[in-house]
């Protein structure tokens, strides 16, 4: 029985020394630095926050989901600063210079760029980012840019979901669009069971119609007037700029684009 006990201890040190180090080695791997907050716009909190949530959600696409303030000193062109940012730090998801999309603030032209590289121009394209822009602009111009960067970061996770070419804001991938379509099919086709269930009902008009002696005795149509309105169609005069398209970085890296002011 000793001897059997020794064995089984012996054993179960081995299984922990096996063991133990890959967890210990697992939780020493350090979160990438994916906010690169130069103006000072985020508490440290705030920071922590969202430097996980990027790493999470950018994880799951293998896209490196950045954010870059600046107080631009320099007065570089927002997308200028992006595409050097890429050149020089080099992101990607499991490479240098790999799957990235960035978002640079220019708080001195109060400008906003958001680029796509690699697998994210292909999957936020400039259609898709110009949306995700869309969506955060608002908050940007006021000041809330915790919620602006967090709608940026999921948006950017969810569109990167759904395949090039497709609209991720079509209200059939709702899912409580389907939801409510899945019932009302239900609810219908309950009823009819529940109609049916009732037996037919055998009498209509015809069982007391006496087809020799009915007939239609009068019919007038009356003509009065006719009436058409007309309403002036007045075009849109708003003066935020928006867009912008893609390019090329000076390193030869191309990808999607969409700037505006906020």
């Amino acid at each position: 029985m000793r001897r059997q006990g020794a064995v089984l201890a012996v054993l179960f040190f081995f299984m922990v020394y096996l063991v133990v180090p890959g967890q210990i080695m697992a939780a020493a791997v350090e979160e990438k630095i994916l906010i690169y907050d130069e103006a000072k716009l985020l508490t440290p909190e705030e920071f922590d926050e969202l430097n996980t949530m990027a790493n999470e959600y950018g994880a799951k696409r293998e896209t490196d989901i950045i954010i870059i303030t600046s107080k631009n000193g320099e007065n570089v062109d927002v997308q200028d600063m992006t595409e050097a940012f890429y050149d020089e730090h080099a992101p990607g998801y499991d490479k240098s210079h790999g799957n990235a999309v960035i978002l640079t603030m220019d708080m001195r032209n109060r400008d906003v760029y958001l680029a796509g590289f690699y697998k994210a121009e292909q999957y936020l394209d400039n259609g898709r980012i110009d949306k995700i822009r869309g969506k955060i602009t608002s908050d940007l111009s006021s000041g809330d840019y915790k919620q602006a960067f967090e709608k940026y970061i999921k948006t950017s996770y969810k569109y990167m979901g759904f395949k090039p070419g497709v609209n991720p804001d079509n209200i059939l991938f709702n899912i409580w669009f389907q939801l409510g379509g899945a019932l009302a099919i239900g609810g219908i086709v309950v009823g009819m069971m529940v109609y049916r269930s009732g037996g037919r009902v055998t009498v209509n008009r015809q069982t007391y119609e006496d087809a020799s002696n009915s007939g239609i005795l009068d019919r007038q149509d009356q003509y009065i007037r006719t009436t058409v309105t007309k309403h002036k169609i007045e075009k849109s005069s708003g003066s935020s700029s928006s867009g912008g398209g893609g390019g090329v970085t000076g390193g030869g890296h191309s990808h999607s684009g969409s700037r505006g002011k906020f």
